[in-house]
C-alpha cells in the first residue's frame, strides 16, 4: 500500500513538472520577436542626421524601442565609397529585416548588395533616374522610401535670389560631380537660373576638403552663392560661409537646415519630419506589406526660411516686406 501511493504522489510529481515546463514554453513562445535593422548613411551632416532621427521616432511611437525589442545597426561611410559598398555588403550578410539607406550612394549600393532584404531610402533627389524604383507610384521590387525633391523647391530658391538680391547677376554653383543627386540638383538649378535672368557659374570639387578653395575661386566673379543638396558641400558648409561672411556674398541653399547652419535663405522643409514618414513606411513593411506596394513619398510642407544673423553678415538688407510669411531663424 505504502508502495502504491509512492508511485502514485510520483506520477502526480511529474505531471505538475511537465504542466510547469509547458507552461514556461508558452511563455517562452509569447516572447516578443528581435527587429533588426541597418542603416547606412553616406556621410553625417544635420538634414541627413535629422532624417536618421525622425525615422528612428517613428518607430518608437509605433512601439518598436532599441534594446527592448529592435536592434540598430547604424553605419556611416564618412563620404567614401569603398566604404559604402562595404557597409551594405554587411548589412546584407548580416541578415537585417530591413535597410534604411539615406542619400542616393547609400540607397544604390544597398540595392546592389541584394533583392531579398527590404529596402527604404531616404533624402533621395530622383528614386527614377537613381535606379533606385521603376516608378514613384509602383517601385517595384524590394525597394520604396521617400525623396526630398519637393517640385518648387529649386525654383522658389532660385526666384528669391531675384527678390532679396535684385542687383544679382551670376550665380556660383560648388557641388560634387561624382554625386548622381547633385548632377540632377545642379541641372534643374541651372534651368531655374536662366529662367530667371542670371548666369550660372559652377566649380566642382570631389571632397569636402575642397570645398573651401573652390567657394574662394568665387569671390569677384559671382553676386551670390547657390549650394545645392549635395552631401559633399553640405558637410563642410561651414567653409562656404566663412568665405561668403568674409567677403560679402550672400548664399541660398537647396534645404533648410543649411540656412540654420548659416546660409541666407532657402525654401526647405524639415528633414526629421521626411525621416518620420520614412519610419512609418517601415512600420508598415515589418507589419508585412511589401516595399512594391508603396508609393515613394515626399515632402509636403514647404517655407521660406530666412537666417538674420546671415544676412548681416553678408551685408543683406531686410525690410518687413521681404520678411512676410518667411520663418525666421538665427536671430
Amino acid at each position: 500500500m505504502k508502495k502504491s501511493l509512492a508511485v502514485i504522489l510520483s506520477g502526480a510529481m511529474l505531471m505538475l513538472a511537465a504542466c510547469g515546463g509547458g507552461s514556461n514554453q508558452a511563455s517562452g513562445d509569447k516572447k516578443e520577436k528581435m527587429v533588426k535593422i541597418g542603416i547606412t548613411q553616406i556621410v553625417e551632416h544635420p538634414s541627413l542626421d535629422a532624417t536618421r532621427e525622425g525615422f528612428i521616432a517613428a518607430l518608437k511611437d509605433a512601439g518598436y524601442e532599441e534594446g527592448k525589442n529592435l536592434k540598430l545597426d547604424y553605419q556611416n561611410a564618412q563620404g567614401d565609397m569603398n566604404n559604402n559598398a562595404s557597409i551594405a555588403q554587411k548589412l546584407v550578410s548580416d541578415k537585417n529585416d530591413l535597410i534604411l539607406a539615406i542619400a542616393t550612394p547609400s540607397a544604390q549600393a544597398a540595392v546592389q548588395a541584394t533583392k531579398d532584404i527590404p529596402i527604404l531610402f531616404s533624402a533621395i533627389t530622383d528614386p527614377v533616374s537613381a535606379e533606385l524604383v521603376q516608378s514613384l507610384e509602383k517601385p517595384g521590387g524590394n525597394v520604396t522610401g521617400t525623396s526630398d525633391t519637393h517640385p518648387d523647391a529649386i525654383k522658389n530658391t532660385i526666384a528669391a535670389i531675384k527678390k532679396f538680391i535684385p542687383d544679382a547677376k551670376k550665380v556660383g554653383i560648388i557641388y560634387n560631380n561624382g554625386e548622381p543627386n547633385s548632377v540632377i540638383n545642379v541641372k534643374n538649378a541651372k534651368e531655374a537660373i536662366k529662367e530667371a535672368g542670371l548666369e550660372a557659374v559652377e566649380t566642382t570639387i570631389s571632397t569636402s576638403s575642397e570645398v573651401k578653395q573652390a567657394a574662394e575661386s568665387m569671390v569677384g566673379r559671382v553676386d551670390v552663392l547657390y549650394i545645392p543638396k549635395d552631401n559633399t558641400v553640405v558637410a563642410a558648409l561651414e567653409s562656404v560661409i566663412a568665405v561668403a561672411n568674409d567677403k560679402d556674398i550672400p548664399v541660398f541653399s537647396g534645404d533648410g537646415d543649411s540656412v540654420k547652419r548659416g546660409t541666407f535663405a532657402s525654401y526647405g522643409f524639415d528633414y526629421h519630419d521626411l525621416g518620420y514618414t520614412t519610419g512609418k513606411m517601415a512600420v508598415e513593411i515589418l507589419k508585412g506589406k511589401k516595399p512594391s506596394e508603396i508609393p515613394v513619398g515626399f515632402p509636403e510642407n514647404l517655407e521660406l526660411i530666412v537666417n538674420k544673423n546671415a544676412a548681416k553678415e553678408e551685408g543683406i538688407t531686410l525690410t518687413e516686406d521681404l520678411l512676410k510669411d518667411a520663418k525666421i531663424v538665427g536671430e
